[in-house]
């Protein structure tokens, strides 16, 4: 596991290439300050209104080319909907819309959004936002890949998770592999999908929990962090949001012209986020406090029975 002095230095790199970065693009940086400093650092380059995103804590199977690619389409994305009207954190208008690269860290650069701490959305209110955010979304002209973030990240994380009992017993890992052996084929293409759940139609989707990543300003709640932008149901944008986000999901849904959320792809997208977050204590000797961050939902996996 990583110390915490390893950590701290790891974090320092991140906001000197930042600082580096920023200032050789012309942005006036003197007193940098780090938001945040979980997967990635955020790093506001004040005096200037720019926030930078420097990725830290990745899966092994991650590259700078594919850091590269998977940027890119965000920053694409967000600038998208941003022109389309939708309230979206932007990137910076200060400097190209292009990630940097520098000192082995691959970063993009964001407009600085004054948000309210603490600020809880009603997930009800959440879903409501993410039908929203789906009826804009399914126009996007551009590529994305279908369901990315899946494969290879969860078969990696389990075989990483081959004798670290002090991460996941044996039997917890055996039983995550029989999981995936059945969920894998289903995923593996569109096409694999869509024959799989003809019912389901597939179209640009968040990929990361948009109910989760909505910034609440005081002007209204902001979308964000598009870092897994992708192809898929719309189901695997509403994963764990309960009976009550369904509904309100389904109403507003309705009223935009969107189908329902279909309950059998929303539990096979379910049994798929149980097991990234399995895979995810993978990471944890770079963040050691994935081990307790992640318990309740290892707890939530393993009280859940798998209907394959």
């Amino acid at each position: 596991m990583i110390t915490d002095e390893q950590r701290a230095a790891r974090t320092a790199r991140a906001v000197a290439a930042a600082v580096s970065a920023g200032r050789d693009l012309g942005i006036t940086v003197t007193e940098p300050e780090v938001l945040y400093d979980v997967f990635s650092v955020i790093v506001r380059l004040a005096p200037s209104p720019v926030v930078v995103r420097v990725p830290t804590v990745l899966p092994r199977t991650t590259t700078l080319e594919t850091q590269l690619i998977d940027q890119r389409r965000e920053l694409a994305v967000a600038a998208w909907l941003g022109e389309k009207g939708l309230p979206v954190v932007k990137p910076s208008p200060l400097v190209p819309a292009e990630p940097v690269q520098r000192d082995g860290f691959s970063m993009t650069f964001w407009e600085l959004i004054e948000f309210v701490e603490d600020a809880n959305l009603a997930v009800e209110y959440s879903a409501k936002l993410v039908a929203k955010l789906h009826a804009t979304l399914r126009d996007y002209p551009g590529e994305l890949a279908f369901l990315n973030g899946l494969d290879p990240f969860i078969p990696d994380g389990l075989a990483q998770l081959e004798g670290r009992p002090d991460l996941l017993d044996a039997g917890d890992l055996a039983r995550a592999r029989r999981e995936w052996e059945v969920l894998r084929p289903l995923l593996e293409s569109e096409e694999a999908f869509t024959k799989a759940f003809p019912n389901a139609t597939v179209q640009p989707v968040h990929g990361d929990a948009p109910g989760y990543n909505l910034i609440v300003t005081t002007e209204g709640e902001l979308y964000s962090d598009f870092e897994l932008v992708n192809r898929g149901p719309i189901e695997r944008d509403l994963a764990f949001n309960g009976p009550e986000g369904i509904a309100a999901y389904n109403a507003a849904a309705e009223d935009l012209g969107l189908r329902k959320v279909d309950e059998g792809v929303l539990k096979t997208i379910e049994a798929v986020g149980r097991l990234q977050m399995v895979a995810c204590l993978s990471m944890a000797p770079d963040l050691p406090m994935l081990v307790e961050g992640m318990k309740p939902m290892i707890d939530l996996w393993r009280d859940s029975p798998f209907e394959g």
